[in-house]
């Protein structure tokens, strides 16, 4: 484990060269007075809603409330989320919990505290001669990379909808984020993809079909979590208490009806939405995946990690005690914090 946690400070400088390329900056414009106290950088790697409610909190101003200057940068995938923690020069990341427990596997000492991610709204489309999911056989399927978030949110769908993906010899080939992945099967140069709402409707229109939604189907699921550092979480609890206030001040927005144009807005600006019903299908995914159900749910990780150990057995043995911490939304829920954002809901 310690001589994974050397690789990863060893190469991050190569790595944050190239992946620096590839960051994506989403906060308030430059032009505007920095009126919070403390920068906070946020590393993230799918283009996609699970990323809406942090881009909410921080294009509606919710993160200063608490003297946070909140930044996010998007990276390639989630191993190169994981590296930049690794190496300290972030204080927090937002990552699938695939490539929360695998970077914790070799030995990278993290505490994810928060998610208000609990439901998977997307569709498992295809190209339009694929009329059944028995026809998928042989079939591949487009994701970011294995053992990300995408990999992740593809085999839940199909292990719930009792496509085994053994059995029915199915390819998963690494392509990109959601947008890439949804060109790629317009293209057909892969035949299927688990997407949002939002980009499964652009694809539909081109006359792709669509196999399952995953609104009937019923699992355990947790999407893009809070994690900062162990150390951190000790040594600057108030900072991770303020982050994610945050996000549960978003969370409250998002779902407030005289907030959806600014909501629809934000979504279709980071996500480059050029038609209006795009957008409105953006907006309709990120309400009803985010609650104020926060607190990390061990239940869902556990299928999680049964599912991220066929790619990597090591991740069988992490102890998720030691890697999800609850106290944080514990003692905001105790604090009163929750009930009255519950009030606004």
């Amino acid at each position: 484990m310690a001589q994974q946690r050397v690789i990863f400070m060893k190469n991050f400088r190569t790595i944050w060269i190239f992946a620096s390329a590839l960051f994506l900056v989403h906060g308030p414009s430059a032009t505007l007075p920095v009126r919070a106290e403390e920068q906070v950088i946020v590393t993230y790697a799918g283009q996609s809603e699970s990323a809406g409610d942090m881009w909410v909190g921080i294009e509606k101003g919710l993160f200063r409330k608490y003297g946070l200057d909140v930044r996010m940068l998007q990276v390639r995938n989630g191993p190169l989320v994981m590296a930049t923690l690794a190496t300290g020069d972030v204080k927090a990341i937002f990552p699938a919990a695939s490539s929360a427990l695998s970077a914790t596997s070799g030995g990278l000492k993290i505490s994810c505290v928060a998610s208000s991610q609990n439901k998977l709204p997307r569709e498992l489309v295809a190209r339009k001669e694929i009329k059944s999911l028995d026809e998928l056989r042989g079939k591949t399927f487009g994701v970011q990379s294995i053992g990300g978030g995408l990999w992740l949110q593809t085999m839940i769908v199909l292990e719930s909808l009792g496509v085994d993906p053994e059995k029915h010899q199915l390819k998963m080939r690494v392509i990109g984020d959601i947008p890439t992945v949804t060109q790629a099967l317009m293209s057909e140069n892969i035949d299927a993809a688990v997407l949002p709402y939002s980009f499964a409707d652009i694809a539909k229109r081109a006359g792709f079909r669509s196999l399952a939604d995953t609104a009937t189907l019923k699992f355990g699921y947790q999407g893009n979590v809070l994690c900062v550092s162990r150390e951190l979480a000790a040594n600057a609890p108030d900072l991770v208490t303020r982050i994610i206030k945050g996000v549960i001040e978003s969370v409250v927005l998002i779902h407030g009806p005289s907030h959806k144009q600014d909501v629809m807005e934000v979504l279709r600006k980071n996500l480059r939405l050029a038609k209006a019903e795009d957008a409105e299908a953006s907006y309709r995914v990120l309400s009803s995946m985010t609650s104020l159900d926060i607190a990390p749910n061990f239940e869902a990780w556990r299928s999680i990690q049964r599912i991220v150990s066929r790619v990597n057995p090591k991740v069988g043995q992490v102890d998720l005690n030691q890697v999800l911490d609850g106290s944080f939304v514990r003692r905001i829920e105790e604090s009163g914090f929750l009930s009255e954002m519950r009030k606004k809901l």
